[in-house]
Parts: structure tokens; C-alpha cells; sequence
């Protein structure tokens, strides 16, 4: 039942003109809700149309190859190098990934990475170039603040872990015959995201194999700590495995662009 309040101080026509102005606001005002709520479901509407692609945190690669234990990268024609993260784990490769076929390359300095190319005996000169690189980046001169550094390569044959005084300590070699050098090797790194999978390299390989549609970052030498340059790569790459990160970086600050 509805309830009508008269106004008895009125006539019966001033009352009925009173509602009847009364219930014209009343319907202008439930046509203009309307009409917004009209609005308001066109835009709902079309922003659910809209393909937005949600930000990505990538974690980690779940397959991971047996030489991402090392120090590794692949050259621009595709061929594998791996390095020693420390003296056991240069030795390991010496030992065990060194083959007939491959290259050694070490840098000119005390306390460096072996790194082996596979494959790479026959290489062109760029492509034993960019692993010079490599190596030169993990190295003690990234830590000594050095830009550059010489490196060397050798083959299988000319590398041994004994000398006539006997065996050889952990991390040390004996080199025989004539090096192939390398002489003021840049240091320079690239990191980028490929198939979920972070990759680092020399500069001088990306600026070969790079895309600019990859997501990536440069790192030279700088002032940054290393913690803190791993920061400062996984918010610009969106990558969180902060542990893949700090592995891939050479001991020493840096600078991040």
C-alpha cells in the first residue's frame, strides 16, 4: 500500500500539480542513472575486450644443460665455451671437458677462468676473439678495476698437469710450445633473457648475435657492488633467480645500463 501525504492547506489541484512535478524529477533522474549505468557498461565492456599481456616474472629455467654449472656462453655461430667458476672447477674441466678438437684460453693475469672452447680448434679468428672476451671477463682483472686485459689460446696437446718435478698444484697448468694471443681484450658483458633461460656473453658477441627485441642489459666495470648489481639486472630483466644472477657475474663492481 502507498502512502500520499496531502497538504490540506492547499486545493485538491495544487496537490496533484505538486506530485506530478515531484514524479517528473523523480523519472529525470532514474532516466539519467540509467543512462550512466548504459555508459558505465560500454566501458566495462570494452576494456575487458582489450588484450592486455600481464607482467611476466620470469624464475627459473626449469631445464637446466650440464655446462650451466660453469661459467658458459655460446658463441655467434653457435659453439659452446665454458669456463671455471674456481681453481677445482678449472681443473675439472682440464680433466674432463678438454678434448682433442677444442681450444684453452686463459687470461694473462693470476687468477682467471680456463675456458675451453668445444669444437673451436678450427674456429675463424672472430669467433676465438669473442671467447678471448669471455675469458678476459672472468678474470682477476675485472676485480683489479682493469679495462682490458691479454689473453692467450692454446691447444690440447700443449697443456699438461705434470712437469718433470712431478704433478701440478690445483688450478695450475703447464704450457708448452707458442700461445696465440690476444692482445688488449675488452671487458664487457651482456645479459639476456632467451627462452626463459638467462644468458650472459661478451659485448662483442651480442653486438653479433643481438636482437633488439630481446630484453637485456650491459655491465661493465663501475661502482656498483655485486649485490647490487644483481638487483639492478633482475628488476631490468624481470628475471628473480637473484642465485642464476650473482653466478653469472665476474667478481668486482660494476656498472649496469
Amino acid at each position: 500500500m502507498m502512502e500520499i501525504e496531502i497538504d490540506f492547506t492547499k486545493s485538491a489541484q495544487d496537490n496533484a500539480n505538486n506530485y506530478f512535478n515531484k514524479s517528473k524529477k523523480l523519472l529525470q533522474k532514474k532516466e539519467g542513472s540509467e543512462k550512466a549505468i548504459k555508459d558505465l557498461e560500454k566501458k566495462l565492456s570494452k576494456m575487458h575486450t582489450i588484450e592486455k599481456k600481464p607482467d611476466r616474472k620470469i624464475i627459473k629455467s626449469a631445464k637446466q644443460e650440464w655446462y650451466e654449472k660453469f661459467h658458459w656462453f655460446c658463441t655467434s655461430n653457435n659453439l659452446l665455451a665454458i669456463g671455471g667458476r674456481d681453481a677445482h672447477q678449472n681443473e675439472l674441466i682440464n680433466s674432463k671437458h678438454f678434448d682433442d678438437n677444442d681450444l684453452f684460453f686463459h687470461a694473462d693475469i693470476f687468477g682467471a677462468s680456463v675456458v675451453i672452447l668445444k669444437e673451436g680448434a678450427n674456429a675463424g679468428n672472430e669467433i676465438k676473439e669473442e671467447v678471448a672476451a669471455f675469458a678476459a671477463c672472468y678474470s682477476s682483472a675485472w676485480k683489479e678495476g682493469m679495462h682490458s686485459v691479454d689473453v692467450y689460446a692454446m691447444r690440447r696437446n700443449q697443456v699438461s698437469k705434470s712437469s718433470s718435478k712431478g704433478s701440478l698444484g690445483t688450478g695450475s697448468f703447464l704450457m708448452t710450445g707458442e700461445r696465440e694471443w690476444y692482445r688488449n681484450v675488452a671487458l664487457s658483458l651482456v645479459m639476456f633473457i632467451k627462452d626463459d633461460k638467462l644468458n650472459t656473453v661478451p659485448s662483442v658477441s651480442y653486438q653479433k648475435i643481438g636482437n633488439d627485441k630481446l630484453l637485456h642489459v650491459k655491465i661493465a666495470i663501475g661502482n656498483f657492488k655485486k649485490s647490487d648489481a644483481a638487483k639492478k639486472v633482475s628488476s631490468k630483466l624481470s628475471y628473480s633467480d637473484m642465485d642464476t644472477i650473482m653466478r653469472q657475474l665476474p667478481v668486482g663492481n660494476f656498472r649496469i645500463e
